[in-house]
């Protein structure tokens, strides 16, 4: 038997159970008709479109040139970026996200200097690399560039920081160096695509999740009936929703993870699903500092990527859950909470003071409720109410009754 307080375990989705979420759309939608109109480019919330080809030789012949005509000079080369360490270079938008201040500082690769001079090397290593790539039309991840070159770079993390350099300076999406990153990501739902290659990929005929692609630009025909996307941080807590059937037993919605801080590919799939088909999106990331700070990276972007932020955020997601609120309206167990580290605090307290967090007073204040609270809970806490909690009665009521902020 089944009560108002206990719902059945299969309970009946009507239209009306989902207004909120089709108001929510509405209003999304709206919004972006505004922005739009006002041709501001600063303000828009559609992507722009990758470089063309010749736009990006262009730019990488510019960069040898420069260095030519400073050895003609009897000069040391210089190669220079936009400095993005610092939070001083990096302002806000909200309609956009983190972005790199005009007159930003710079950081200085010098050819005469002892302590650069290997890394000048190897920014013009990865730009010739970069070059044939675009000049051939072929693509390569940042793994293949790296084991190319392996002896020559030292470690993945430095090719990845060069490349990520090399796009700043440029001025171009890493997508239109013809560099991908192995995807890490996986997508579930309501959807279907073609690949670059031709594959059809359908997303819904597959118990197991399917593979956010490396190339999210080379998507083609993407079509869905999804009435929302729900971001999850977590692969656990993405796989407990697969188990569940939750994509089916709901209004038509579409999974995906980044598991863990997403790789560009899962967060530009993300960015596409907006631009195409302009449904809300939710994210669902454990109560505490670790989890907030992905689900800001989806939103807002990060420093480090912020000169291509109008290609990487996704500034219209909401925070479904699980909020720090929850933990006492649910009466979740104490001894499934977890106490805050002296790292998680310093975390916390690093949040509180980004500055976007202004603009959103209710994040503000659940951080607030964290911190006070002094514990934190992941989202397999609310299996200590029931093993189906999440997908019977939370998630539904959630979106029910609209409760994100």
């Amino acid at each position: 038997m089944s009560c108002a307080l206990c719902p059945s375990m299969e309970p009946s989705v009507r239209v009306a159970d989902f207004e909120a979420v089709e108001r929510h759309r509405a209003v999304l939608q709206q919004r972006l008709c505004v922005v739009t109109e006002l041709g501001d480019v600063s303000q828009q919330l559609v992507r722009t479109e990758p470089l063309g080809s010749s736009d990006v030789l262009k730019k990488i012949e510019n960069v040898v040139k420069e260095t030519l005509t400073y050895l003609a000079k009897g000069e040391a080369p210089v190669i220079t970026f936009d400095k993005r360490s610092s939070w001083e270079n990096i302002w806000f938008d909200g309609n956009v996200g983190l972005q790199m201040v005009s007159d930003s500082a710079m950081s200085k690769v010098k050819c005469e200097c002892p302590r650069s001079i290997h890394r000048f090397a190897l920014i013009l290593k990865a730009l010739a690399m970069i070059y044939k790539l675009v000049q051939s039309n072929t693509y390569a991840t940042k793994r293949d560039l790296y084991y190319n070159e392996s002896q020559l770079f030292g470690s993945q993390m430095i090719l990845d920081g060069i490349i990520n350099d090399i796009s700043c300076m440029l001025k171009v999406p890493r997508r239109s160096l013809h560099v991908l990153s192995t995807s890490k990501g996986c997508i579930a739902g309501d959807l279907c695509y073609t690949e670059e290659d031709g594959n059809r990929v359908n997303c819904a005929c597959n118990s197991t999740a399917v593979l956010v692609p490396s190339n999210v630009d080379g998507i083609q025909n993407l079509k869905s009936a999804a009435k929302f996307v729900l971001v999850v941080e977590k692969d656990a807590t993405f796989q407990r929703l697969l188990d569940d059937d939750f994509c089916t037993k709901l209004f038509p919605c579409i999974i995906i993870t980044g598991k863990g801080v997403p790789d560009l590919s899962t967060r530009l799939m993300v960015r596409k699903l907006w631009d195409i088909l302009h449904i809300p999106a939710f994210a669902l990331v454990d109560a505490d500092p670790h989890g907030i700070e992905i689900m800001c990276i989806y939103k807002y972007g990060s420093r480090s990527m912020s000169f291509d932020a109008h290609s990487l955020t996704v500034p219209i997601i909401s925070w479904l859950g699980l909020l720090p609120s929850d933990i006492q309206r649910l009466n979740i167990p104490k001894e499934v909470l977890i106490p805050l580290t002296n790292n998680d605090m310093r975390k916390l307290s690093k949040l509180q003071k980004r500055p976007y967090v202004n603009c959103q007073p209710l994040w503000k204040k659940e951080m607030e409720i964290m911190e006070t609270c002094k514990v934190k809970a992941e989202i397999q806490a609310l299996e200590s109410i029931s093993s189906d909690y999440l997908t019977r009665v939370y998630l539904p009521n959630k979106l029910k009754f609209g409760g994100w902020i």
